[in-house]
């Protein structure tokens, strides 16, 4: 009886060793973790090519879960639906954007949340919702083909423009205005030569007559001061008039 009871335990134990070890093997090839993670979910507005389910969820560059889920939402097809497995204490807010992004060019394609705090409220199940629903934000593709399509859009409209003032109506009016200012150029060149000959007589012959005049009349400036300064040193000469000058030695 005794050999039996032996023979019990140690089969007992056997078998709980090995469900022991099988259940150590599969949770070490299955990477289960007592990490407590809360869903999250975000609505892409744009193709998420290259994204599969388990691809990392960064959050300013750290690792704080992963994709759960990729469908197209049933309400919307230009919608694709992800669900995210993001760990508890990761600063999930009303503030926090997603995106989809690259490793490399030719790299992984992950999904990256980033947080300005301008909202630090913490982010909760809406009405009407089954998860938390976060924001998300173009990625760096969707902003490149933006501004390559806008500035597409300019050239187009310079062009435009170029055609319309280059057509055969401006060009004959651009045409005319020069044939009309080589015609103006043309009349201007013979009144030019007249006043170059205007000049040329100024320079000879009236400049020296007002040059002479001029000096005259600073003589003329020159006696009026004179008699000024005399008739203020002696009044009387308005009445009387000047005096002579005695005759000096050997005058008549």
């Amino acid at each position: 009886m005794e050999t039996n009871v032996n023979y019990t335990i140690v089969g007992a134990f056997v078998i709980s060793l090995t469900a022991l070890i099988i259940f150590f093997i599969i949770w070490l090839s299955a990477g289960i973790s007592w990490q407590k993670y809360t869903t999250y979910k975000v609505y892409m507005k744009e193709a998420v090519s290259g994204l599969s389910i388990d691809a990392p969820v960064e959050y300013n560059g750290v690792n704080v879960g992963q994709v759960k889920s990729i469908k197209i939402n049933n309400k919307n097809p230009q919608l694709v639906e992800l669900l995210l497995n993001i760990k508890k204490d990761a600063p999930i807010t009303e503030g926090t954007r997603a995106k989809l992004d690259l490793r490399s060019i030719a790299g992984v394609t992950f999904i990256s949340l980033e947080d300005k705090g301008k909202n630090m409220t913490p982010l909760k199940v809406q009405p009407g919702q089954t998860y938390p629903v976060i924001s998300t934000t173009p990625s760096i593709l969707v902003r490149l083909d933006t501004a390559l399509t806008q500035i597409n859009a300019s050239f187009s409209r310079i062009s435009i423009s170029i055609q319309s003032l280059l057509d055969k109506q401006n060009l004959n009016s651009i045409k005319q205005i020069l044939v009309n200012l080589h015609k103006a150029s043309a009349q201007f060149e013979p009144l030019l030569k007249s006043s170059e000959g205007s000049m040329s007589i100024i320079q000879k012959e009236t400049l020296p007559g007002a040059n002479q005049t001029i000096s005259h009349l600073n003589e003329i400036t020159n006696d009026l001061s004179d008699v000024t300064t005399e008739i203020k040193a002696n009044p009387s000469v308005l009445i009387r008039g000047k005096k002579e000058q005695p005759l000096g030695p050997g005058e008549n």
